[in-house]
């Protein structure tokens, strides 16, 4: 029902007066002596995902009859606004749940109720299905990106909040999945969060050759590597660098990883190097590489700190795989 303004006093039945309390204007009874007070109404909403898809239920009633909207409901006296959330979820759309967080508080004002909170929550479902109740005439899930118009704009703004929150959430289980994926097939999929790291890696990829000849040079672990000239190990080491970044682009799978890496342990062999000594500038190569990619600043977000992570194992991965193939060049010889 459309909101009204108060016109007799609820308690003896006079007419009531506007009188100022303060710098505000108010309903006043003379007779009770007393102010009466417009509160904003409190509204509850509740966000349900599944599979990145939003619950959403289709209005029934006025307002906005046929409008699409988050189940929502205003919060009943006696009731905390958790309570009336999960309420009103299981009224509207059948589904039982547990509030997780808050998502979103808005203030809005309602041609049809006037002045409302909107308390909106995220909520899990631990029971019931989709069904739809009372107040509503359909119940539907509709991808988180990709809803229909909303009947409230504190439902809209709601929406939105929850994205921006999870957004870097979803970015590391999306980039996680991938990293399984390359695991098990040997195969790259673009859109690594580390993808952009690999960029800075390639660019300055003769940076990092320069050290690792610096570190070759010098470490008792590579003796032979100081016998050979500048110009062949820097060539040597971008060759190895080369291959790091194609395996990461997906121009290069495992079978090629084998492939190159037996030759060059076969090649090594013959060339009098120690197996110790191989393993030693490849693991140098890592070194490198990992240092450069940590050189590229602090991070103290945690989808930064995921991002750096997820370099530093498709590195270990990469090497344990050419170390590997390497020994058994070795063992071939």
């Amino acid at each position: 029902m459309l909101k009204r303004k108060r016109i007799y006093c609820p308690y003896c039945g006079v007419k009531v007066i506007l009188k100022k309390e303060g710098d505000t204007l108010r309903e006043y009874c003379t007779d009770c002596r007393l102010f009466f007070y417009n509160n904003p109404l409190p509204v509850v909403s509740a966000i349900v995902l599944k599979d990145r898809k939003v619950l959403l239920v289709k209005r029934k009633n006025a307002p906005y009859r046929g409008k699409w909207c988050l189940p929502s409901g205003f919060s009943e006296i006696g009731e905390s606004i958790e309570d009336a959330s999960l309420r009103e979820l299981k009224e509207e759309a059948g589904i039982e749940g547990v509030i997780t967080s808050l998502v979103d508080v808005d203030w809005t004002k309602n041609y049809y109720y006037g002045d409302l909170i909107f308390h909106t929550f995220e909520v899990e479902q631990t029971g019931g299905t989709p069904l739809a109740g009372d107040d509503a005439i359909d119940v539907k899930y509709f991808p988180i990106h990709k809803t229909p118009k909303l009947a409230f704009k504190s439902n809209t703004k709601a929406v939105e909040a929850f994205i921006k929150g999870k957004t870097e959430f979803w970015a590391i289980i999306d980039s996680f999945k991938l990293s399984i994926n390359e695991k098990k097939k040997g195969i790259h999929k673009t859109n690594f969060l580390s993808d952009n790291l690999v960029n800075l890696i390639e660019k300055n990829a003769h940076i990092i050759a320069h050290r690792w000849i610096n570190d070759v040079t010098t470490n008792k672990s590579t003796p032979h590597y100081q016998k050979f000239k500048i110009d062949l190990l820097y060539v040597r080491i971008m060759t190895v660098l080369s291959q790091f970044g194609k395996w990461l682009e997906g121009d290069y799978i495992n079978k090629d990883i084998q492939i190159f890496y037996r030759k060059l342990g076969q090649k090594r062999k013959k060339e009098g190097f120690d197996l110790s000594e191989v393993l030693s500038a490849l693991s140098l190569s890592r070194k490198h590489i990992w240092e450069f990619a940590l050189s590229q600043g602090i991070h103290s977000k945690t989808i930064d700190i995921y991002r750096t992570l997820e370099l530093e194992r498709r590195i270990v991965i990469f090497f344990d795989k050419a170390a590997h193939y390497v020994s058994k060049g070795y063992e071939e010889n």
